[in-house]
């Protein structure tokens, strides 16, 4: 009988390829097993065992695998019923699934070898110059990587010279798969085997008499083996002996000493034995904790609606404590890398070493090893702590899912794909495991607050802020006035300036809020009006003063700034509009004794950069904070008593649906941050349009208004939550090719689904990265069959790459699109 298995490929492609095995192997094989196999040509990739049967594929000869990569499954069931799902809703293959779940080292690339050939004589007077050189350097080595090739001939593109020397049969080209995960070890070291014994031993340390420096070392080792009682590195022996490696490893060579290794996690929990008491939960917090185990027994979804500081994270973890001493896996999801720097630490302060961490920031090896230990079910990776990703990993008895901030847009993946929601997809992987499932948020989002109030999701709040502090007072600013009466400082207007004085003075902390990068979105000529544009997107370039740089946001781009108008040669540069950068420096100017820091994408891209950021402030080494939207999320300091908005119309007027729904949420999170202890908090926000109805919910708290008047709108334009909302995305580097197809597409689609279908239409920016950019949005009416819309649009993308012209023309899909 012969055997088969069809693998998932980390490729986008639709459809599993079915693959030939012995049936030794599939004895050996199960699904969520990698394996080598060979695809097209001659690539060798990396593949998931998704089934193992008896059936020949009908269209192709199946080929045999190349090698088996794992002894035990390192995806399972659960995930693979999950992928299947993100897949089929978010319009994307499975394989697009797999590359994005699993750590990167878990995908084996394939790496191309250049290998002599000894079977053919080679004239060398044929050769020309960089092909001899290719072809001496194989005479003294056996094989060469591309890259050695580039570095010999000294030249980046080295496919001409390869081509011509596989015409010419000199070479031979073999694909060679190598692992990228390297396990950490750690070297430890041992009294040799011989010299256990006591005589021997005494021998030993009397011809050592004439080496001082190797007696020492011998000396040490007994004195901490004496002490620890435990294995001894050879770091601690070089520390203790004050002896150099050299002589270490001279006792090593002379079998005096034995080196071994152990295997080691490279992020470990270095805190203390004794974990902290839980928290008592105050009586509005204990009214909300019995309400979501009520929901729970009814096996519901639960929406926690807690104001900001209201003390949700000790619900949560009186939840989590509950879930892991009935021996499950608890998963807590944030939307922002920076959050969990300051969790990480309340999570270890209770739970100690349970707690692993799971984000982009990790390297790839750390990473692997977070996966194993959830793998293993290892007590270390009880509690997983993570940004979206997180919710991938091989859980295999998943008691709880936390969703904090879960109104965040963050939690929407956009690129590459799968383009799923981490929310939604989380609530799905609890209902898969049968576990509990927990929303948290201050300002809820439209849909989430909905469901809570038809009944749909189970529903809890707190209303009180934990000690029964004050919300934070509130007040709006009028730059048209403050401008006309030349109050303003810069960009500050007069009572935000008086209110950072009064607040340094008290010895407070001040967090200033502006939701732009760099120093100023755009650099204008004066004189002729021009401002240097990114060549490859239709944007202009941002300046950075520290520097003295202009940069895309989007592509990368970046140039030095001018020193004269690039169009007319004048040198009456100026900046409009600011940014974190120039809030910062005018800061400087205005508070020259306070110590000022900025927290946004550039100065956090280091692997510890929220880390120290957030650590300082806490510890009050900075007094001011100058920040972007990630300052907005559940971040927790004790001594903010002023928070400044610097313009909140750049929230208010975004081309998006969700626009007023997305300012209130982020100045009602950032308000949050203000006057979290006794004292109460003041907001200050700047305005040129103070009177507009959002800032007046903001200050005044009104989340059931705005979330009445957003549903109202949201109805008579037939947006979520009413309609569901998939948009499609056209991508071509020739405008008048990208115009007829998505023409083509939406004439199509109208066809099948009707008036349903807006567009296209071109995008605020219309091209990056040098690609042409043209969106159809769909809108599905509550009761249509959404799987039956997608079919739709699916066979009309199969007509649509039908069409010889269209068929280079890039089809993207975002369900759900936020």
């Amino acid at each position: 009988m012969e055997y088969f298995i069809d693998v998932i490929l980390p490729i986008p492609l639709e459809k599993l390829f079915t693959y030939k095995i012995s049936q030794a192997e599939a004895e050996l094989l199960s699904p969520g097993v990698r394996v080598g196999v060979p695809f097209g040509k001659s690539k060798v990739y990396t593949a998931l065992v998704y089934r193992i049967h008896n059936n020949p594929p009908d269209v192709y000869e199946a080929k045999e695998i190349h090698k088996i990569l794992d002894d035990e499954p390192i995806v399972n069931r659960f995930q693979l019923k999950h992928w299947k799902w993100i897949a089929d809703y978010y319009m994307c293959s499975i394989g697009e699934v797999f590359r994005s779940a699993v750590p990167g080292a878990f995908l084996l690339e394939s790496e191309t070898l250049i290998l002599r050939n000894t079977e053919v004589e080679i004239e060398e007077s044929q050769l020309e110059d960089d092909e001899f050189l290719v072809f001496e350097a194989l005479h003294h080595q056996s094989s060469l990587k591309v890259h050695e090739v580039s570095a010999i001939v000294d030249r980046k593109n080295v496919l001409p010279i390869l081509n011509r020397l596989l015409e010419k049969n000199v070479i031979l080209l073999k694909e060679e798969i190598y692992e990228q995960y390297k396990p950490k070890l750690i070297k430890y070291v041992k009294l040799g085997q011989s010299y256990l014994s006591e005589e021997n031993l005494e021998a030993l340390l009397k011809t050592l008499t004439r080496a001082p420096k190797q007696s020492q070392v011998v000396l040490s080792l007994f004195q901490l083996q004496a002490v620890h009682k435990k294995p001894i590195k050879v770091s601690e022996l070089e520390e203790a002996s004050g002896a150099s490696k050299a002589v270490i490893k001279s006792l090593v060579d002379k079998e005096i000493l034995e080196e071994y290794f152990f295997r080691t996690d490279r992020v470990n929990y270095e805190g203390e034995e004794e974990n902290s008491e839980l928290k008592a939960l105050n009586e509005y917090q204990q009214k909300a904790f019995e309400d979501i185990h009520e929901n729970f027994g009814k096996e519901l979804v639960t929406l926690l609606h807690g104001v900001t500081s209201s003390g949700k994270t000790e619900v949560y973890v009186k939840l989590i404590d509950e879930c892991i001493q009935k021996g499950r896996q608890a998963l807590y999801l944030l939307p922002e890398i920076a959050l969990t720097t300051q969790l990480i630490t309340r999570l270890q302060q209770y739970f100690g070493e349970k707690v692993s961490v799971y984000h982009s920031k990790y390297n790839v090896q750390e990473r692997v090893e977070v996966w194993n230990n959830v793998l293993a079910q290892k007590s270390k990776a009880q509690i997983v702590i993570g940004a979206r990703s997180a919710l991938f990993l091989p859980f295999s008895n998943l008691g709880l899912v936390i969703v904090d901030e879960e109104h965040e847009s963050s939690f929407k993946q956009f690129d590459p794909a799968p383009r799923y929601h981490a929310r939604d997809a989380a609530i799905v992987l609890g209902n898969l495991h049968g576990s509990n499932i927990l929303l948290g948020s201050a300002t809820p989002s439209i849909e989430s607050y909905l469901n809570g109030q038809r009944g749909k999701y189970g529903f809890a709040e707190i209303q009180r802020r934990f000690g029964n502090v004050l919300m934070p007072d509130m007040e709006l600013v009028d730059l048209k006035e403050q401008t006309r009466k030349k109050r303003m400082k810069g960009h500050f207007s007069e009572r935000l300036f008086l209110e950072i004085e009064e607040a340094l003075n008290e010895g407070g902390q001040v967090i200033l809020f502006q939701n732009r990068r760099g120093y100023a979105p755009i650099v204008e000529c004066t004189t002729c009006g021009h401002s240097p544009q990114c060549p490859n997107c239709d944007v202009s370039l941002t300046f950075h003063q520290y520097k003295k740089q202009l940069r895309c946001h989007y592509c990368g781009y970046h140039m030095a700034l001018p020193e004269i108008c690039q169009a007319c040669g004048s040198h009456t540069l100026d900046t409009k509009g600011f940014g974190t950068e120039q809030v910062e420096k005018e800061l400087e100017t205005l508070f020259p004794e306070a110590k000022t820091w900025r927290m946004d994408l550039d100065t956090t891209r280091g692997k510890h950069g929220y880390e120290k950021i957030i650590t300082a402030f806490e510890q009050q080494e900075i007094d001011i904070l100058v920040g972007t939207q990630m300052l907005t999320k559940g971040l927790d300091f004790r001594n903010v008593s002023l928070v400044g908005i610097m313009n909140a119309d750049s929230l208010l007027n975004f081309p998006d649906y969700r626009a007023h729904e997305r300012c209130f949420q982020l100045l009602t999170q950032v308000a949050g941050r203000a006057g979290r202890t006794q004292k109460r908090g003041k907001v200050i926000i700047q305005s040129y349009n103070p009177y507009h109805q959002i800032l007046k919910q903001v200050s005044t708290n009104d989340f059931e208004g705005m979330f009445k008047e957003q549903l109202y709108e949201r109805e008579q334009y037939k947006y979520p939550p009413k309609n569901r909302i998939i948009k499609i995305t056209f991508k071509h580097k020739e405008y008048n090719r990208l115009n007829e197809a998505a023409e083509w597409f939406a004439k199509a689609l109208r066809n099948s689904l009707g008036g349903n279908v807006l567009g296209p239409e071109y995008p605020p920016v219309a091209r990056i990265r040098n690609q042409f950019l043209k969106n159809l949005l769909v809108k599905i009416p509550n009761g249509t069959s959404v799987s039956g819309v997608k079919s739709g649009i699916r066979r009309t993308e199969r007509s649509f790459n039908a069409v010889a012209q269209f068929r280079s023309v890039r089809v993207i899909y975002n369900v759900d699109h936020i």
